[in-house]
């Protein structure tokens, strides 16, 4: 049975229900649901063709999508965006530098997640992803002649917790129940039906270049289960660098300058169609009018190759990455899947094969399609209507336990998948300590304060020892139903505790998404509280063990000493009562430097009474 990382938040889909996948993508997007008569996955067509282009154009009045924006993206560049995928789950900072290559303008925004300006209005990410997902929404209901709410979409891999709740959040903002949000290579390995059958163990490879990204996964697929073993990839790396790439090398050729906005799209749109275009034949030729001279462009696929080579280049080195972090050589790979319209490219499939030499390429299905396809058998999977596979979870918020001073130590990160199993050790901080208290948090902020509260227990009957002698294991175990059980023992002596709750019971997706807010919303103030926190504790601990030491170790210490060290714990002290961190760490600082030589003295007696009577 297959296992399939998905996102815990949803509810259960009846038969009846119409549930569609979508290929949310960087260039073009696409909608795919399962032929009622054979089984099989299709993509719904808008028109001719089944991919619905990811631009949008803003005027006045309405908002256009897909084709009928690109109509306009010569005529009114500043008022249209595509890439918006490339924005999602970023801020400001993460994308400043591509400010100038776009036509439209990134609003700085301070920490908060960045938004684009356009026709005079500002608008996130996800407010635009929304508008394309309406799109499709609409189209699928056409081509059905039903009302479509149910959807899983696809995002890269390698996108992270900001990346996929920004896709979550367009889905809703569209109107949509968001199923699931799963990977893109496993999505392309269901679509060609690896996995689906009790086969022998398989490695492979799932090769995906699109408009504007670029992601290689490998995974080891046996008897339906899915296990990515690594991925690597570039977010700004795809055929939008090709277009790209092509465009620079005409502005050369030509030496074409001053252009304007208008005239750089033509440009970039005239690249696109030479590029496809070359994947067929030898020879691209086409005049435009730039700055009211006609200009006859021309490409072969000899200077094409030139011109994306570096590019290709660069992908290659992401495999290389992705094989060395999933510790197999490049010959293990048996099979490699091509996902993304760009894959299409001769110079791309000649590269791959020959770095991949011993795999079968694998390009049957559309390129452009097969990731929408996954998405769809995906959903037919939650309708119910297939058992040949085992969803598996992941969870939705992460999972830790209080430490001194308030700190939430998270053992299972956020989206970890489940079932799973995690082991850490810890220690008591006073001297003597026979009981330890574990309180049990969900959520993404540093101090447990602002999280919720799962449970507690008590591990009762440690022996009692000095603090930091103790070995005590936490295990955190979260199975498939969402039953976290924590255990903890004190390994010296074989005393354990153990506990079951359920993290998800009570807590609605409504209230995960509130909480992920806030958690992006506090992030600098939270990490400001911690590093407080964890800075108090420490010069809290060093207070504790330097007035054991002058307890126990007061005749190597003089008068003068003495003083000097409890003006130190005074200076310490003051510190934290003014809650000022970088007071604290100079503080502690200056009790470790003062206090260093008596520990020296006292490790020197240690030493020279063990080695009394010895010869060495």
């Amino acid at each position: 049975m297959a296992k399939i990382s998905i996102d815990l938040n949803s509810g259960t889909v009846a038969k009846s229900e119409a549930v569609i996948g979508i290929d949310l993508g960087t260039t073009n997007s696409l909608i795919a649901t399962i032929n009622e008569k054979d089984r099989l996955p299709y993509c719904i067509t808008s028109d001719a063709q089944s991919i619905v282009p990811s631009v949008l154009h803003f005027d006045a009045d309405t908002i256009l999508v897909g084709n009928n924006a690109v109509k306009q993206m010569i005529a009114y560049p500043e008022n249209s965006i595509y890439s918006v995928k490339r924005l999602m789950g970023k801020s400001y900072g993460d994308l400043q530098d591509l400010n100038h290559d776009l036509n439209y303008q990134i609003v700085d925004t301070g920490d908060q997640l960045v938004k684009v300006k356009l026709a005079g209005k500002e608008y996130s990410p996800i407010e635009l992803s929304s508008y394309i997902l309406k799109e499709l929404k609409t189209v699928a209901e056409q081509k059905l002649g039903n009302t479509v709410n149910k959807v899983v979409i696809t995002v890269p891999a390698y996108f992270n917790d900001s990346q996929r709740q920004a896709t979550r959040d367009a889905g809703k903002l569209a109107g949509m129940d968001v199923l699931r949000i799963i990977n893109e290579p496993t999505a392309a390995s269901l679509a060609y039906g690896i996995g689906l059958k009790g086969e022998e163990g398989k490695t492979v490879a799932v090769y995906d270049l699109g408009g504007g990204t670029f992601d290689i996964s490998i995974l080891y697929i046996q008897n339906g289960i899915f296990e990515v073993l690594a991925t690597n990839g570039n977010t700004y790396l795809g055929g939008d660098d090709f277009d790209k790439a092509v465009l620079t090398l005409w502005v050369e050729q030509h030496n074409i300058r001053n252009i304007t906005p208008s005239e750089s799209q033509l440009l970039r749109l005239t690249a696109e169609a030479a590029k496809k275009r070359l994947s067929k034949t030898h020879l691209f030729e086409e005049t435009i009018t730039i700055g009211g001279t006609e200009i006859k462009l021309s490409l072969d696929q000899m200077q094409l190759n030139t011109a994306i080579k570096p590019l290709i280049d660069k992908t290659m080195k992401c495999c290389l990455n992705a094989l060395k972090d999933a510790e197999i050589d490049t010959a293990d790979i048996q099979e490699v899947i091509l996902v993304g319209g760009s894959t299409r490219t001769p110079l791309v499939k000649d590269t791959i094969r020959t770095f991949f030499y011993a795999a079968q390429l694998n390009d049957d299905l559309n390129p452009d399609e097969v990731v929408a396809m996954g998405a769809a058998i995906e959903a037919d999977i939650l309708a119910g209507n297939r058992k040949d596979m085992l969803l598996l979870d992941v969870t939705p918020l992460s999972l830790g336990i209080e430490t001194l001073g308030g700190l939430m130590d998270v053992l299972i990160p956020r989206n970890t998948k489940i079932p799973t199993k995690l082991h850490k050790e810890y220690t008591t901080s006073v001297d003597g300590q026979i009981n330890l208290a574990v309180n049990v948090y969900q959520g993404e902020r540093e101090m447990v304060e602002d999280n919720r509260k799962l449970g507690e227990f008590i591990l009762q009957g440690i022996p009692a020892m000095p603090a930091g002698l103790p070995k005590i294991e936490m295990i955190f175990m979260l199975n498939a139903d969402g039953i976290l059980k924590v255990s903890a023992e004190e390994k010296r002596s074989g005393t354990k505790q153990e506990v079951a709750m359920k993290p998800q019971y009570g807590i609605s997706d409504e209230e995960i998404k509130t909480m992920l807010k806030a958690s992006i919303e506090n992030a600098q103030a939270d990490m400001d509280k911690r590093s407080l926190a964890e800075a108090t504790t420490d010069a809290e601990q060093l207070i504790y063990a330097t007035q054991k030491f002058i307890n126990e170790n007061g005749q190597l210490l003089t008068s003068d000493n003495t003083v000097a060290i409890k003006q130190h714990m005074e200076k310490i002290k003051e510190a934290i009562r003014a809650k000022n961190k970088d007071f604290i760490v100079s503080t502690t600082d200056e009790l470790n430097n003062y206090s260093r030589q008596f520990a020296e003295q006292v490790m020197n007696i240690q030493i020279s009474k063990a080695l009394q009577g010895k010869k060495i």
